[in-house]
């Protein structure tokens, strides 16, 4: 059983990236196990990563968030997603992708901090958010 939950970064923007990186590996139960650039870069790394949950920006060059979503969902259904972006108007194209969770950038450390307690929800083993289910082995 993992102890944290295991949280991936995926911002075209290098300072977004590690701004959210860094604030969020000051959360004792969360580990940022990686960070990617766009969509493209997130579903190579996925496989190698594992994580347990996403934190996806939707507007990214090579391949865009939503469409990223798409392709994750589709072969890691396990994967938990969050859609994070400065578009309100996106929310219904995240859920269509199949985001687990959708937030606006400049929301609250709370707001995303219940957002991915949320979304994990169903990965929480014994109700406990510090012991997570470990991800089945991706395939290859």
């Amino acid at each position: 059983m993992d102890k944290k939950l295991r949280l991936m970064v995926v911002d075209d923007n290098p300072h977004a990236r590690k701004a959210l990186s860094a604030l969020f590996s000051t959360q004792g139960w969360l580990e940022i196990i990686g960070e990617a650039s766009d969509g493209e870069d997130a579903i190579e790394k996925v496989g190698s990563q594992a994580p347990h949950m996403i934190l996806m920006d939707a507007q990214m060059p090579v391949m865009d968030g939503l469409q990223a979503t798409r392709v994750i969902k589709n072969r890691w259904p396990q994967i938990k997603v969050i859609i994070l972006t400065l578009y309100v108007d996106y929310e219904a194209q995240a859920r269509q992708a199949g985001a687990d969770a959708f937030l606006v950038k400049g929301c609250s450390m709370a707001e995303m901090t219940s957002a991915i307690r949320s979304a994990a929800g169903q990965l929480v083993f014994s109700g406990d958010i510090q012991s997570f289910q470990k991800t089945p082995p991706l395939p290859a």
